[in-house]
């Protein structure tokens, strides 16, 4: 036996190698994917781009820009080139159909690039990547657009969190209080998502200018949030990031959940789950203890949230994560005298540690009577107006965004290129996908 260490869920994927010398297959794999690749550039003009270029003047916001590529060393390759795996390069290739005389109709195949959007400002980052304001050149529009580096999603081993949240970006599409994505691509490098852009700042920058929201603004916010849920725990669908930094705010006032990387599917009926992740103020207790669990952990978040938008700070305390669990356990959470009693019960009904009780699990939260003025249709279709509406000077407008990021160059990061060449790319297949909305945009 070879005696290769390999992670236990990867061991029935390995190929047996004993007795072959993969030196020698290695080198001819790589003669055959550099032929594959000659072949593809030669026949398909789409995923080809002449010559680097350059990024604009971030004050410049309707000035021509491009971005920048460094080919890696002794192999000319840009970093910016739309591409697919090579799997699906080869599906296109072996079962393109022949087009129908005489109808004209859009490519089904045609997918947007990176070097179709102008990178304005940086608008955040992480380990994860970066979020760019991008204007599409073709349309001047303005997106948000989040590009995640592939070797970091390989090693922090997200691969299926980013494609789950792919998936639930584009069922979002149908509901007004989730954020709409528009399309999805990729480079050899990077995973880029399309989103509308949303310039009036997520909840807790807004939270910290004003300690706390008044009863009518939080009792909006929350009320669309519950829509935004409902709608997801439709889809089979069980959230787990519910805090105040995941959601955003249109430039009319209305909210929008936001980053969909910790997502559960198929969580219909008595399925359920027990995964343990989320944030530490927001985590039920269900998931502390190590429990099996289902969309009763999002209402739970959801009462951390509505207790941090009406009281001003977190329900539960610790001066670790061992005592803010413990905390989330075992405490009952303060109620200042001056909190409405409608508040209140919403609040004591949405902290029960027995999930199969807790409210919008056990009867309907649209019935409380802390919503008996809210109008669910109208609210749904966007026919009620926000209480507050955020100071947002154009399209374009990034002043509710952190500043320490806008004064950033918005540029690609660049990826490890030895573990870029190295991984498997089949595992990114199917990511790219386009609505119907950017279809029209581009076609």
């Amino acid at each position: 036996a070879c005696g290769m260490n390999v992670h236990h869920r990867c061991q029935t994927k390995v190929a047996n190698l004993c007795g072959i010398n993969q030196k020698l297959m290695a080198e001819a794999l790589a003669m055959i994917e550099s032929t594959q690749q000659a072949r593809c550039l030669r026949d398909t003009e789409h995923i080809f781009r002449e010559g680097p270029v350059e990024i604009g003047l971030p004050c410049s916001i309707k000035g021509e820009a491009r971005l920048p590529c460094v080919p890696a060393p002794g192999k000319k390759e840009p970093q910016g080139i739309s591409w697919e795996s090579p799997l699906d390069e080869m599906e296109k290739m072996c079962h393109r159909p022949e087009p129908e005389p005489n109808i004209e109709r859009p490519s089904v195949h045609m997918k947007l690039k990176i070097e179709d959007f102008i990178l304005h400002k940086m608008l955040g980052k992480g380990s994860f990547g970066k979020v760019f304001l991008a204007e599409f050149k073709k349309t001047n529009q303005f997106f948000a657009i989040k590009a995640l580096k592939k070797d970091v999603v390989l090693m922090d081993d997200d691969v299926e969190c980013t494609m789950v949240e792919k998936r639930v970006l584009s069922l979002a599409w149908e509901h007004p209080f989730l954020t709409h994505m528009f399309c999805t691509f990729q480079t050899k490098e990077n995973l880029f998502f399309v989103m509308e852009y949303l310039n009036g700042g997520d909840l807790m920058y807004h939270i910290q200018s004003c300690h706390k929201f008044d009863l009518s603004r939080a009792t909006f916010y929350a009320a669309e949030i519950i829509l935004g849920l409902q709608f997801l725990h439709s889809k089979g669908i069980v959230y787990r990031d519910l805090k105040l930094d995941n959601i955003l705010l249109d430039r009319d006032g209305h909210i929008k959940i936001a980053d969909f990387g910790m997502c559960k599917e198929n969580m219909l009926g008595d399925a359920k789950t027990n995964t343990f992740c989320g944030t530490p103020d927001y985590i039920a207790p269900e998931i502390l203890l190590g429990q099996k669990y289902n969309h009763s952990v999002d209402w739970w978040s959801f009462g951390v949230l509505l207790y941090e938008m009406l009281i001003g700070q977190s329900p539960f305390h610790g001066q670790d994560e061992e005592e803010l669990f413990h905390s989330i356990r075992m405490d009952n959470p303060f109620y200042p005298r001056w909190l409405e009693k409608e508040a209140k019960d919403l609040l004591v009904k949405l902290f029960v540690r027995e999930p199969e009780k807790r409210l919008g699990v056990r009867g309907d939260i649209r019935q409380h009577p802390l919503f008996r003025e809210i109008n669910w249709e109208e609210l749904e279709r966007k026919e009620i107006d926000p209480p507050f509406r955020p100071k947002v000077k154009s399209p374009y407008d990034c002043s509710n965004f952190d500043k320490e990021f806008l004064n950033e160059k918005p540029r690609l990061s660049f990826a490890d290129r030895a573990l870029i060449n190295s991984m498997d790319q089949n595992m990114f297949r199917n990511f790219s996908f386009i609505n119907p909305g950017m279809e029209r945009l581009i076609s």
